[in-house]
């Protein structure tokens, strides 16, 4: 299984299908993995425009921005160490 992140700069529009055949993207076996590497271009002033897996999930970049966005994220960021 494989997901993948296509990334630009704040205020991008989603990739159109013919953009994301030639475009970059970073693969991710896991969701989680792919979700992790959203928020860390976040906290780069970059986002997430799209991710899309191997199992048919696409997740555009509200969706992403709603999901890093959570509660419950928010609980495992106050268990992180210091």
């Amino acid at each position: 299984m494989a997901y993948r992140v296509y990334s630009g700069p704040a205020g991008a529009d989603t990739p159109s299908r013919i953009e994301r055949v030639g475009g970059l993207y970073k693969e991710f076996e896991r969701l989680d993995d792919a979700l992790s590497f959203a928020r860390h271009l976040h906290d780069k002033n970059r986002i997430a425009l799209l991710i899309e897996g191997d199992d048919g999930t696409r997740m555009d970049r509200r969706e992403i921005a709603a999901t890093l966005r959570h509660p419950e994220q928010d609980i495992f960021e106050s268990r992180r160490p210091g």
